[in-house]
């Protein structure tokens, strides 16, 4: 990593009043364009260290990190107050506090679409977005036809994996962890990610991503967008699926990565950078 001054910002809670403990941990290093990067779940904001230091633009990179993963402290989580609304909602705050004018935001899964609700409601101070293997409502993919409104924290599924044994956990979590990427020397830090996060945190926030369908709000979007998509399961398959959920978001570039499942930094690294480089230096 870039030796920089390094900043740790706790978020301090703007008016929401069911907290004491920030939503959002950030790190910020270095000057220039302000790059928000925003990681997916259970994975830390340093998963995105090397993209960072790999940029060829000045910039001033804001990491993001999420209560209740990598050792942060878990928020309250209830239907009133959703895990991933909060985190949506202080990110705004964030944004508007630090006063980020023509910002970029890098978002991995649901960093991904994080980067795109920003986007959405602030599409005067987001410039341009490059979204990693995000889909707009994965409900759509893995439980077609299923309405989010069936979807409650307090499913007999959700209740057995919060119940469930260390040992059977983990097994889980190998078996999800060998299916996010083709690099074997990333699994067991895959695998390390989920183990750390807090139980509950991981499933009622999981709830929620699979209740989140943003395709309704892909035209309030005007920020220039990169989209790289992973391979997997095949190229065809994937890049139809993301024309498709993609469909009413305007100024977009897709890109689909060969050989690479859903972690496309780890899979095809060098792609990826240049693939982001020639993005943000060719307005």
């Amino acid at each position: 990593m870039k030796t920089f001054k390094i900043t740790l910002v706790l978020l301090a809670i703007v008016s929401l009043g069911y907290s004491q403990t920030p939503a959002i941990i950030s790190q910020v290093i270095g000057k220039g364009t302000p790059i928000l990067f925003l990681p997916g779940f259970t994975t830390p904001g340093s998963i995105f260290n090397e993209t960072a230091d790999r940029l060829t633009i000045k910039n001033e990179a804001h990491f993001i990190s999420y209560a209740g993963f990598n050792g942060n402290a878990a928020i309250p989580i209830t239907d009133k107050t959703p895990w991933y609304n909060t985190i949506r909602e202080e990110l705004v705050a964030y944004i508007k506090n630090n006063n980020l004018e023509n910002v970029t935001i890098i978002g991995h899964s649901m960093g991904g679409n994080l980067a795109t609700d920003l986007a959405a409601i602030l599409p005067d101070t987001i410039t341009n977005l490059i979204i990693i293997d995000a889909i707009p409502c994965m409900r759509e993919l893995m439980m077609p036809g299923v309405p989010a409104s069936t979807l409650h924290y307090e499913s007999p599924y959700n209740m057995q994996m919060i119940a469930m044994e260390d040992a059977q956990f983990k097994q889980t979590a190998t078996m999800m962890s060998q299916n996010m990427t083709n690099n074997k020397d990333k699994v067991e830090t895959l695998i390390n990610w989920i183990l750390e996060a807090d139980r509950k945190t991981y499933v009622y926030g999981y709830t929620d991503l699979l209740k989140l369908d943003l395709r309704p709000v892909l035209d309030k979007v005007t920020a220039k967008t990169l989209i790289l998509g992973a391979s997997f399961p095949t190229v065809e398959v994937a890049k139809s699926n993301y024309e498709k959920q993609y469909a009413k978001l305007a100024n977009k570039t897709i890109s689909m990565a060969s050989e690479s499942k859903h972690f496309i930094m780890f899979d095809q690294p060098e792609w990826y950078y240049a693939q982001i480089n020639d993005f943000l230096t060719h307005e």
